[in-house]
């Protein structure tokens, strides 16, 4: 056998290598958005896990500022920063569906008017912000409005109208409009804008209220129909802001790391409540299915088949992306409200009526099947090509006791992938299509996320520096870079110092994904310093964690069936391409 130090030094070079390729599935996913892309969107932030091949989950997105780490899982508010936003454009020429706008719109608009008449310096800042504002114009007037929208939601209440976090961790569609805050904070003062908030303060709180039960009923009949449970809560939020000086038809959902917003114009007490049922959906689906990627992945063949499609780029290059939208279509299908009232027998029916009975329920569930099955031929044609697949797996679904938490791992894996691609083959695709209500763009890296990019490109050197930048400033997840720093040196041979850096990580991380791993890498250095006791004891640590992954079980345990070896053909200088880090974490 090898030396100890010849070995630890191709460990070393191992375990650098794939440290490399855990930050694969990163890159891959910022330059692929995972949902559509339509003009009354707003600019999302999606971040999405890959715990098939990253040890530890991608960070989340600094939360908007509506956000409460506190609050409740699901809430319905408004914004003041909002409103200034809101009523900032009004003032500057954005009447978009004025006529079909709530009654507060005009009102708001009329006491603007009158304060700005009576004020040299109120017209004098409206018009510096009118003129940024018309300089900045997009010619989507969909694009045009989520900008603004984006950067509302990241911004302070007023007086300050600042934003929440640093301006590299904003929405990117936010920061093309940054500049408009200091011309913004002068009109708010020279109106006294805030004093216009407060009296029309009732009224908004009215709105809220009226929306109040219509999306409570909407989330408790989606929750009873995926049979999940309503008081679950795990971190995620999900948001509806409320702002009626914006167009009614443009509902604006987005996705922030883990939060979910949609923001909406009610107009006398009603939003267009189907696309934040969408959004909703999203909510509670994508989770489920981004714990499956491996899974998802065996339907790549899908893809070749909807390269004609009116798809948007995403769902021609994410597999992930158009599965999520196919169930989600699929579910509302499945759920869609056809106006048809439900078939009840008469009360007085006799033996003798039992046939005529059966012949006008089965007519009744012909009627609405007819009704539901519309809606999945037209995604189908627009090149949702798994609709039909999830509408008639949901139907078994419906049929059984189980969760669609503990039923969707079954739906994907038991798909017949072959089937599929020639039932989308026979497809005529139709020559437009629609998009995901929800938007995402990739958003921009910065700190920790940079860092795992070097490691991917094996500057271990670049890594390890952001990394402690990141301690020195308490500006990232110290567990999270101490695992960073702990992979960057065992690129320098240092397996005293990533003991060191695993146990720190260890002792501060609550991620299952990363405590799990800490201990199997643990172990395979011990392996390698013929500390096999010491080894066993920590792959069975990391098998106590229970991180829920198949790829953590299975290196654990493999740890404990043998110990782990270094590729026999392996140079001191390098690694070859049948070493650990050709393949995801063993």
């Amino acid at each position: 056998m090898p030396s100890v130090s010849r070995r630890l030094l191709l460990l070393s070079a191992a375990l650098l290598l794939l440290c490399a390729g855990f930050t694969a599935p990163l890159c891959r996913a910022q330059a692929s958005p995972s949902a559509g892309t339509p003009a009354p969107s707003g600019t999302p932030i999606q971040e999405r896990q890959s715990p098939d091949v990253r040890p530890q989950p991608q960070p989340l997105q600094k939360p908007p500022a509506l956000v409460d780490p506190a609050g409740p899982a699901v809430s319905l508010q408004t914004s003041e920063a909002l409103f200034d936003i809101a009523v900032a454009l009004n003032a500057c020429g954005y009447d978009d569906e004025l006529a079909n706008s709530d009654p507060i719109r005009t009102h708001v608009r009329a006491q603007v008017d009158e304060l700005l008449q009576g004020s040299d310096t109120g017209r004098e800042a409206r018009d510096r912000l009118c003129a940024y504002i018309n300089q900045h114009r997009l010619v989507d007037a969909g694009r045009n409005l989520a900008q603004y929208v984006s950067l509302a939601l990241y911004l302070t209440p007023p007086p300050d109208l600042s934003p929440s976090v640093d301006q590299t961790e904003m929405p990117p569609d936010s920061t093309q409009v940054l500049e408009l805050l200091p011309l913004l904070k002068l009109f708010v003062q020279a109106i006294n804008l805030h004093a216009v908030w407060l009296s029309n303060r009732q009224a908004y709180e009215d709105e809220v209220n009226q929306l109040h039960e219509p999306l409570t009923r909407m989330i408790l009949g989606t929750n009873i129909y995926l049979k999940m449970p309503t008081s679950a809560y795990d971190g995620r939020r999900f948001l509806v802001v409320l702002e009626p000086m914006l167009a009614p038809g443009q509902t604006n959902a987005r996705v922030y790391g883990a939060d979910y917003v949609v923001v909406a114009s009610p107009v006398n007490g009603t939003i267009h409540m189907r696309e934040v049922r969408h959004t909703y959906l999203h909510y509670e689906i994508e989770p489920l299915l981004y714990s499956r990627t491996g899974a998802v992945d065996r339907l790549l063949p899908i893809l070749k088949t909807v390269r004609d499609a009116p798809l948007d780029f995403t769902y021609k290059s994410d597999v992930l992306a158009l599965v999520i939208e196919c169930m989600i279509r699929a579910i509302e299908a499945r759920t869609l409200e056809t106006g048809i009232p439900v078939y009840t027998p008469p009360a007085n029916a006799g033996r003798n009526d039992m046939a005529r009975i059966d012949r006008e329920r089965n007519a009744y569930q012909q009627k609405v099947a007819a009704l539901r099955q519309r809606p999945v031929d037209e995604s189908m044609v627009q090149g949702y090509v798994l609709t039909q697949y999830f509408y008639e797996a949901l139907e078994h679904f419906e049929r059984g006791p189980t969760s669609i938490k503990e039923s969707v791992g079954e739906m994907v894996y038991g798909m017949d992938v072959d089937f599929e691609v020639r039932r989308a083959r026979r497809i005529e695709f139709a020559a437009e299509g629609s998009s995901d209500v929800v938007r995402r763009t990739p958003r921009q890296l910065a700190g920790l996320d940079l860092a795992e990019i070097d490691l991917m490109k094996g500057d271990t050197a670049g890594a390890a520096q952001l990394a402690q930048r990141a301690l020195d400033q308490h500006s990232g997840d110290p567990a999270r870079a101490d695992y960073i720093l702990a992979l960057s040196t065992l690129g320098k041979n240092d397996m005293e110092g990533a003991q060191h850096l695993f146990e720190e990580a260890i002792r501060l991380s609550r991620d299952p994904r990363t405590l799990a791993w800490s201990h199997i890498y643990r172990g395979r250095i011990f392996d390698v310093q013929d500390e096999r006791d010491q080894a066993l004891s920590e792959y069975r640590l990391a098998l106590t964690v229970r991180d829920g992954q198949a790829d953590t079980k299975q290196a654990a345990e493999k740890g404990i069936k043998a110990p782990f070896e270094l590729p026999h053909h392996a140079e001191a200088g390098g690694a070859a391409a049948s070493s650990p880090a050709a393949t995801p974490p063993q």
